[in-house]
């Protein structure tokens, strides 16, 4: 490994210390970074931002920089480009680009890809084998060389505005290297046989299961790395905020058992996957024994004969990710909804959230594992049932309803093939 020269070193530890921005002209081991030649333009920037941010040469610490300039586009959403223009044709094989996430009004892209100018029109650049969205680091990609006099980078916006604190663009290909631990592919031996059943199982009984783009990965993946939740409170009983913030609680430990087997693993790109509950739906307001604003409150919006949050807020009626039509904006959408029924036995779950009893629910917040809500979250994520059959060689597992209590080794592994076939249309 070639070291940096101690006055190199040295400089860039001043220039932290006195506040003074700095400068990052290339990836390492690449050449001259093309992209600080070039002029900056933009499809749409907030007043306050400045496009010219983009290829400024400043390094971002983290992508919620506040001290550096930034680019960014709330509160316009869907498509929005920043061009790089130079005054003659540049050679390019590769670029990175910073992404900007606030946590608020600009969150990471849905989706994003860069296009070169052929002369007459922009073009997507080929050879590309995916596009990562990941925060606090740059997203490299490698390409099938060009020379063109304008790279443009384009991002579809997911729950929110976009934004980029800095593009990189050099001549040569970008040697990228895992940033987070992997393991790859690695079941135990004796799982290798019912993982592989249940894989083609779901390949010869799910009417869609490549094309479909809402899945709970799908979700997760749109924002960022988290998820936002809608409570549906279909019973007649009193809430109390103490009761509500136990049932936001059970919510997020539940949901986190399924994200820590990812963590870690077959190059998982999130350490911790933040869970919030954005909204509750009541047929009576009266029901709700809070008075503070934390949550939206819907009332008496009834799908289903049962309390609705807002569907210009919800995924499930809003897959392109749009959401120009919910009250509170992009940033008080819902992915899933939690919806809880009075006297209901048993459990339902897809794309859509999780339904199970609100008694069961309740009786059980203090309960290491909900089963039935865990066995739900893994049909959000496209896991199976099993009622007609079981894989070889396996016992009770969660997702086997009635057989196990908890998430299983086999169940973890059922988890992490979705991961497997699914991380190339995330870019990993």
């Amino acid at each position: 490994m070639r070291l940096p020269s101690i006055a190199a070193v040295a400089a860039a530890t001043l220039a932290l210390l006195v506040g003074v921005p700095v400068v990052a002209d290339a990836a390492p081991g690449q050449g001259d970074n093309l992209a600080r030649a070039a002029t900056a333009t933009a499809s749409y920037t907030s007043p306050w931002e400045s496009v010219a941010a983009v290829n400024d040469g400043i390094d971002p610490t983290t992508s919620n920089d506040t001290v550096n300039r930034r680019w960014g586009t709330w509160p316009n959403t869907g498509e929005q480009w920043v061009l790089l223009t130079w005054p003659s044709a540049q050679t390019l094989r590769s670029a990175d680009v910073y992404f900007f996430d606030d946590n608020g009004g600009v969150r990471l892209p849905a989706s994003w890809r860069l296009q070169y100018w052929t002369g007459s029109a922009y073009a997507d650049v080929s050879g590309v084998s995916g596009y990562p969205v990941a925060v606090n680091k740059y997203n490299a990609v490698n390409f099938n060389q060009v020379s063109t006099s304008r790279l443009r980078v384009v991002l579809q916006s997911g729950s929110a505005s976009v934004g980029l604190l800095e593009v990189r663009a050099y001549a040569s290909a970008i040697t990228t290297t895992p940033t987070t631990p992997t393991t790859g592919w690695n079941p135990p031996a004796n799982l290798v046989t019912p993982l592989n059943q249940v894989w083609t199982h779901q390949e010869q009984t799910y009417t869609n299961l490549y094309g479909f783009r809402n899945y709970g990965w799908d979700q997760l993946f749109a924002n960022g790395g988290s998820i936002n939740y809608c409570v549906r409170w279909d019973s007649s009983a009193t809430v109390s905020a103490a009761l509500r913030d136990r049932i936001h609680a059970a919510l997020q430990r539940q949901f986190k058992k399924w994200m820590d087997v990812m963590v870690g693993h077959n190059g998982w790109p999130y350490q911790n996957v933040p869970v919030k509950v954005v909204g509750w739906a009541v047929r009576d307001r009266a029901q709700l024994q809070w008075s503070d604003t934390s949550v939206d409150i819907y009332v008496n919006d009834i799908r289903e004969n049962a309390p609705q949050c807002s569907t210009p807020c919800g995924r499930f009626f809003n897959q392109s990710g749009q959401y120009p039509n919910c009250p509170g904006g992009p940033s008080h959408h819902y992915d899933m909804s939690l919806w809880l029924t009075a006297g209901f036995g048993g459990g339902a779950g897809g794309d859509w959230g999780q339904r199970i009893g609100s008694e069961y629910y309740v009786g059980a917040l203090d309960t290491d594992n909900i089963h039935i809500l865990l066995h739900e979250m893994g049909h959000s994520f496209g896991l199976d049932d099993f009622y007609d059959w079981t894989p070889t060689g396996v016992g009770g597992f969660l997702m086997k309803a009635g057989s196990a209590s908890q998430i299983t080794e086999f169940d973890a592994w059922m988890f992490r093939d979705w991961w497997r076939h699914l991380k190339n249309r995330y870019g990993y």
